[in-house]
């Protein structure tokens, strides 16, 4: 099974360790992909401070992340895990798994970025502020400057098991499973149940917990009906729209009552 997640806004500290090292970072196929974003992110935010906020969509009282950037070669490295927070994070709870579950985490989640493609969450990476909405004065929109090298490296990065999408849809855009992989890919949605609505917060923490409900009891589904079948034996109310045709992904539905 492979986890897709999106990142979060919100980010811990930089560590006090040796800096990034892109060659030791999971997908090593996106290698050249990341030093060109992080190439021209720190050259842009160690520049006009003005302008970098503009192309980042930065507030005024984020101005500090300009700043942030700019140091990104030289400031220490944590595990990407460590580094991302906010709702979804905090319902994971990764640092309170037990062994056998982080090595699970280890080995089965993604996080997509827009500074560095995607990233295992034991992968050792700086704080920064890039979302995938961005586009660089050089290199163009985010999305699309990840979408050839995610191409070349996702099919083999999703195995021969499920992939389990929880991103976001401006994530989802730099990679679309196609094909065979996409036959065997679920796309979870959290509703709340009387409204069948989407709302944030609580999307992202059942999302979290879903995640870590899966790598808690060690189950990986081998496809999407198996996943099915297993979010209902933990609890959870799904609904399926099984794909219209091959080479399409399933679409599920987790009905929440209480927003939380």
């Amino acid at each position: 099974m492979l986890v897709l997640l999106p990142p979060s806004e919100g980010k811990a500290s930089s560590g006090r360790g040796a800096p990034v090292k892109l060659e030791s970072l999971s997908l090593p196929g996106l290698t050249e992909a990341r030093s060109a974003v992080l190439a021209e992110l720190v050259e842009l935010c160690a520049g006009d401070e003005e302008k970098a906020r503009e192309v980042l969509g930065l507030s005024e009282g984020l101005r500090g992340e300009v700043a942030k950037n700019a140091e990104l070669l030289g400031v220490g490295a944590r595990p990407a895990g460590e580094i991302y927070t906010g709702v979804l994070y905090d319902a994971l709870g990764l640092a309170s798994l037990d062994a056998a579950a982080k090595r699970r985490a280890g080995r089965q989640l993604l996080v997509f970025s827009g500074l560095w493609g995607a990233v295992g969450v034991g992968d050792k990476i700086p704080s920064y502020r890039c979302s995938m909405g961005v586009k660089l004065p050089g290199l163009g929109a985010l999305g699309a400057h990840w979408r050839g090298p995610m191409a070349d490296v996702m099919p083999e990065a999703a195995g021969a098991g499920l992939v389990l999408d929880l991103r976001s849809s401006a994530y989802a855009a730099a990679w679309k499973p196609k094909g065979e992989v996409a036959g065997r890919t679920a796309s979870v949605r959290v509703l709340h149940a009387p409204t069948r609505k989407v709302v944030s917060h609580f999307n992202k923490a059942t999302k979290g917990r879903i995640v870590r409900s899966l790598l808690s009891a060690g189950i990986a589904p081998a496809g999407p009906a198996e996943l099915v079948e297993a979010l209902r034996d933990l609890g959870y109310v799904v609904e399926v729209e099984p794909p219209k045709g091959a080479g399409k992904a399933w679409s599920l539905d987790v009905l929440v009552d209480e927003i939380h």
